[in-house]
């Protein structure tokens, strides 16, 4: 089972890089919850496809890279780096052009082959640095 649900993980990521909402439908539960830092509720799977069409209207050229899987029970836990090109506006930043690399962390269940919940960490503070948003702190900070 632990392999099943890494390669359900593994097509979710696949579907996220090209916005393939068909097999994201499929792959993604219907009472689908989702929880980040900072969200005061979880999202839910219609939410949860905006936000992905959205990213890769800002990203376009998206490509995501597992970097390590561990799957235990009905959890999947994946270390990630994700690439990209900031070629759309994101969160209200226009687009600068600038290539992003950014490390994650997401830990899904699953249920009945479809993905039923998600906890998704990633390097916010970074990318929004590697965007120009944010300053970065002088060396040796």
């Amino acid at each position: 089972m632990n392999e099943e649900n890494k390669a359900i993980i593994r097509r979710f990521i696949e579907a996220f890089e090209k916005n393939d909402q068909e097999t994201i439908r499929e792959l993604v539960a219907g009472d689908y919850e989702a929880h980040g830092p900072g969200a005061p509720k979880p999202v839910d799977r219609e939410t949860l496809m905006q936000r992905i069409s959205v990213f890769n209207a800002a990203f376009r050229d998206l490509h995501v890279v597992i970097e390590q899987q561990i799957a235990e029970g009905d959890l999947v836990t994946s270390r990630l780096t994700w690439r990209g090109t900031h070629t759309g506006e994101f969160q209200g930043i226009a687009p600068t052009g600038k290539q992003v690399a950014v490390s994650a962390v997401s830990i899904e269940r699953v249920k009945d082959g479809k993905i039923a919940e998600r906890w998704f960490l990633q390097d916010y503070l970074g990318l929004m640095r590697q965007l120009g948003a944010i300053p970065s702190p002088p060396p040796g900070d």
